[in-house]
Parts: C-alpha cells; structure tokens; sequence
C-alpha cells in the first residue's frame, strides 16, 4: 500500500506545474486585472444561482459524517500505530489549530460581521433588537461547526491514510481506496498541483487582508499614510520573519508563534471582557449558544428559496466556498500536528475547543460593538464598517480605556497571525511538492513562504486580489465533490479497520507449554528486568530463530514470505497478494525500571534506571505485550496464533 520509498524528496512534476500554473495566473490577473475579475465574477454568480444547493447540502453532510465518526465505534481507532503517544501537547496542539484554522479572520471580521449583520440582517428590521439577535446568530453559523467540521474532515482522511496507512502526507492519499497505487502516477500530481494552487492564491488573499488591517492599525496609531505601498513594505517584513519561521521547522517556529498568538488573543479577550459590559457579554454568549443550536438544522438548509435574495450568495455560499478552499491548506496542517490522537480526541479537539472559543470571541467583539452603536451611540462604528472593514476593530477600541495599548496587542496580534498563516501555508506548499515530507532543504521551505508573499504583493499592487480570491471561491466546487468521494472512502477503510479489530479478538486455540514447573519461569519472567544487551540477545538467538522456522513450513505450503531488519529489532512480513499482508515484529524497547527494583545484572552505561522490553508489533502498531523470555516454541505459537487471527480478518473481508 504505502509507497514512500523515494530518491529524492522533491517531486519535480508538482513543483514545476504548479509553479509555472500560479505564474499563469498571476499574469493573467495582472495583465487583465478586469477581465479576471469578470470572468470569475461571473463563474462565482453561476455557481451561487445553480450549486448553492450543492454547497449547502455539501456543508451538512460533513458534518453529519464528522459527528457520527467521533461517536461511533470508529472513535477509538488511533491516527497512527496503536502504541503512538500525540506529537504535541494539548495547549501547543490547540495554539496551532487557532492559528492555522481562522486566523486574520478573526481579527478582521471579529467587529465588522456582527455590525453588518446588524446594519443589514437577512430577515429582521435593520439595527433593532431583533436585527442584534439575527447578527450574532448569523455570525455563529457562518464561524462555528460547519467551518470546522470541513477543516476535520479534509485532516480526518489525510491523517489516516498517511500515518494508519503509510501513504504519502498529500491530497492524493485521500484518493487511494478509489483508485488505488495511481495515486502515485498523473492522477496524484494533479490532485496535489491544484492544491497547491488553491493554498497559495488563498493565503495570498489572506495576507491581503492581514497587510491592509496593519497598516489600518499603524495609521491609528502613529499617522502612517494607508497605501498599498506601505502595505508591500509591511507584507516584505511579516514575510521575512515567515522565512525564518519556516526555516526553524514546525517544531520550533510555528509551534512557537502560535502558543505566542494564543497567549495574546486570551490576553485580549480578557481585557475586553473585563473592560466592557461583563455580565450582558456573559449572558449573550450563552443566550447567543442557544439560538444557534437551537436553529442549525433550519439554518443548514435554508436557501431562501421562497424569499429571492442576493444575501445567501453573499454571505453564506460565500463562506461555505471560502472554508472549502481554505480544507487543503488547513487540513493538510492540522493532520500534521494530529499523529498519535484517537479520532475521538481529534474530531471533538477539533471541532468544539475551537469552535467554543471562536464563538466567544465573536460575543465579546460582536456584542460589544452592537451594544455601542444601540445604546451608546457610537454610530461611527456603522460608518467605518462601511467605508474600510480594516479600520472596524481600532475604531471600536477608542471606545475602551486604554486604547493604545489594546490597540498595539491587536497589532502584534495581527502581525503574529500573519506570520504563522504564511510559515504554515508555505509548510503545507512544500509538503504537497515533497511526497508529504516535512524535513526538506532550507531552499525549498524558503522559496514557497517568499512566493507566497510575492505572489500577495504583485496581487495587491495591482488590483488583482479580489479577483483571485473569487477564483480561490470557485476552486471550491470541485473540491467539494473531492471531499465527499473521499469521505466514502474513508468510511470504506474504517470498516476494514472495524473487521481486522474484530477478527483479532476472536477466540483462538490456547497451546500448552512446558511441564509442570512450567510457573516458575512464568514468574521468573515477570520480576525480571534485563538490560539491552539481554533484549538484544534474546531476540537475535530466539525470535529470529522461530521467525526462521515458521518461514521454513511457510516455504513448503508455497507462501511467500520475508524477514527484515528493523529499528530496534526484526519484522516477519506474511505476503498474500492483493490482500493485506500480515506483519509480526518484535521491536526492542526503553522502559523505566520500578523504584523497588535492584538489578541483577550491570546496567548499560546509559540506562542505569531503565530496562528493555521485547515487545510484538502488527502492522497496526505495538500490542503493549512482551515476550522477552519466552522460549523458541512460545514466540512460535504466538506467531501462529496472531497470523490466524490475521486469516479471520481476510475472511470477514471476503
């Protein structure tokens, strides 16, 4: 199945396509910036009047799927080999899924949704109580489990193919229970090309919107001019640090500046609960909860069909093509940063943690921005919104004490935001060209998180953004269709997956071993604990050895078959054609040594407080049981034993 052997770890046909496809594009933007513009306008209009009805049912079907993936017996099973611990903690994992997952956004529609919602609500009378309901309402549904539930699902499918199956950490994974190993031919590089395509033109469009929210900033703050030329220069220096942030690796830079981010959002946040109205905040958020859930069913599906309006294509639709574009960038990140958890723990990790807090960000700069303009006439808010939404959220600070200062953590806010949106776009870029390789040559990290810059300043000085933006909405489309055959395919291998588990909990013939006295070594087993050098011994001079034997009847019965060297240990590998193989290995592996232990033999020199397991390992991964110890005909019987377990698992697949 997997095929991850390769020479080299840049694929040439990915890079080269999409490098020379994203230059077409561009030019074509800039050459004919109108022209662009009308044509994708009128693609976006098309799909509004005639697929809005494939975007919705599209959203509600993911997160159906998503929903009932973390509730159903599926939920247990571990993106990863079963022995694996997650790569990342709770907090760091949380940070980087806020970072890569909204964003700029945040910072940039936090104020200005909420008000335009208020000023221009789909249904109510505009800017009364009703219209404050209806804003927060709309608000919630268009940043809350919809959105996250495509980012899970798209993360869900690649994280599972790629470390529960050994395939590459790309796209074109997603494809393999439909078309098998030519994933790795044409049909791959195509599936990984126009995500690449689609990743930079839609962080492109979102440094856009993080450069012109700076620079509104700055002006507020120390008078700077707002020009697209200061925005270049702004977007030159946010994507040097990017550089380095990506040079450093995940590990260090995004890691980092996302726990940074993190900190400054709960910092803001704080400041402006606490400085505002506290109490009313509270009590909308838990009252603006309630009406979203309460409303999601209708709201999934409602198309205005009897109610002809421009407002679903504009807001809505919108929103759904946006998140849908966004799922390869995004996906693709968090199914890096998710190796090792249950798809329980992801999918409700994913999908509340983040949403919870989104929503309650959305209360506290939404209602406090709403309660202005009603009750405190603030109706320059209004205003703004209108005129520049860049602007919206340091207007709506002067209404705080300490403006500056709050309007400096923005900055840095937006600033951090912008930095981890372009470093983590670039990993993702150069994953998608690198076979799903995340530890590639300095020059490839640093030439895709400067073309992602470049490819935003060339936009932005000529006018060409808003019309890649909208093609980035229509590049939605067929991804969508990509994202629900996947999803098929992801339910066709989880069902394998529910079989093999199945099969290795069937009741299987017990062997006796030994005499009488047979106890004895079983306790001499349990209250030893041996060095490496024993672990090692014992493996080379016993478990190869029945490897061996078992390899000789296997031979005689015209079964093929191999044993391989393996980190820390040998693998006996059972081959059955085009059906799964079956994989036993004992691996050599580092324990801590209980406290009221003395050892009986010389420590290593490096391990005076450890001793060594020799634990089995399925192709699932580890099975938490050692059999260090256990004499030729033991380990023997527990080959054959778990290679009929394996049979059962071929049987019920049958």
């Amino acid at each position: 199945m997997s095929n991850n052997n390769y020479k080299n770890t840049l694929n040439p046909k990915v890079f080269y396509s999409s490098s020379f496809s994203i230059v077409a594009l561009l030019v074509f933007a800039l050459v004919s910036p109108e022209s662009a513009d009308s044509l994708f306008n009128s693609l976006q209009n098309g799909i509004v009047t005639n697929g809005s009805w494939f975007y919705v049912l599209s959203a509600a079907i993911i997160l159906v799927a998503v929903l009932y993936l973390g509730l159903s017996r599926y939920g247990s099973v571990r993106l990863g080999p079963d022995h694996i611990s997650p790569d990342y903690s709770l907090t760091s994992w949380f940070s980087m899924l806020f970072a890569a997952g909204m964003g700029i956004g945040l910072m940039f529609f936090g104020v200005a949704e909420p008000l335009m919602h208020y000023a221009t609500p789909p249904s109510a009378q505009a800017e009364t109580v009703n219209a404050a309901k209806e804003a927060m309402k709309t608000t919630f549904f268009h940043w809350g489990f919809h959105a996250w539930a495509i980012y899970a699902v798209v993360a869900l499918i690649l994280a599972y193919f790629s470390f529960r199956q050994n395939l590459p950490l790309t796209m074109r994974s997603a494809l393999y229970p439909f078309i098998g190993d030519r994933i790795h031919g044409k049909i791959g590089d195509a599936v990984d090309t126009f995500a690449v395509i689609g990743t930079i033109f839609g962080v492109a469009t979102s440094l856009g919107l993080g450069a012109s929210q700076i620079n509104a900033g700055m002006a507020y703050l120390f008078d700077w001019e707002i020009s697209h030329l200061n925005q270049i220069f702004l977007m030159i220096g946010v994507i040097s640090i990017a550089i380095l942030s990506v040079v450093s690796g995940l590990d260090k830079g995004v890691k980092r500046l996302s726990e940074l981010n993190m900190i400054l959002a709960v910092a803001l946040l704080l400041l402006i609960l606490s400085l505002g109205n506290t109490v009313f905040l509270l009590q909308a958020y838990l009252q603006n909860t309630g009406a979203y859930l309460s409303d999601i069913v209708r709201n999934t599906f409602n198309l205005f069909a009897y109610e002809k309006t421009d407002w679903i294509g504009g807001w809505t639709i919108f929103y759904w093509g946006w998140w849908i574009a966004w799922a390869p960038f995004v996906g693709l990140f968090i199914a890096r940063i998710s190796r090792g958890r249950t798809i329980r723990e992801f999918i409700f990790g994913v999908l509340l943690v983040p949403t919870a807090f989104t929503l309650f960000w959305m209360t506290v700069f939404g209602n406090s921005a709403i309660d202005m303009v009603m009750n405190q006439g603030a109706d320059k808010l209004i205003t703004m919104v209108g005129e520049n939404s860049s602007v919206a959220l340091f207007v709506f600070l002067e209404n705080f004490p300490m403006p500056t200062l709050l309007s400096i953590i923005a900055i840095c806010m937006v600033v951090v935001f912008f930095v981890t949106s372009a470093d983590s776009g670039a990993l993702v870029v150069n994953m998608l060209c690198s076979y799903g390789k995340d530890n590639t040559p300095i020059w490839q990290r640093i030439y895709w998180a400067a073309g992602v810059g470049v490819v935003a300043i060339v936009l932005l000085a000529a006018g060409g953004l808003s019309a890649l933006q909208t093609m980035t909405i229509v590049a939605a489309l067929p991804f969508a269709i990509i994202i629900l055959v996947a999803l098929m395919g992801l339910v066709k291998a989880l069902r394998v997956e529910k079989y093999k588990r199945e099969s290795l909990r069937t009741k299987t013939v017990s062997f006796e071993v030994g005499d009488q006295e047979e106890w004895r070594d079983r306790l001499q087993n349990i209250v030893h604990f041996p060095s490496k050098t024993a672990v090692n011994n014992f493996i080379s001079n016993t478990v190869v050895p029945a490897f061996e034997s078992v390899c000789e009847e296997l031979t005689k019965n015209q079964i093929q078959h191999k044993i391989n060297t393996v980190k820390n240990g040998f693998e006996l590998v059972v081959m059955h054609g085009d059906e799964e193989d079956f994989v036993y290995s004992v691996h050599r592996r580092k324990q801590r040594q209980p406290e009221f232990i003395t050892p009986e033999t010389e420590p290593d020199e490096d391990d005076e407080q450890s001793y060594y397991r020799a634990e089995v390992h399925l192709k699932e991964g580890g099975q938490d049981y050692d059999v260090m110890g256990w004499s030729k005909l033991a380990v023997i019987n527990d080959i054959i034993d778990q290679y009929q377990k394996h049979m059962h698992f071929l049987h019920l697949l049958r």
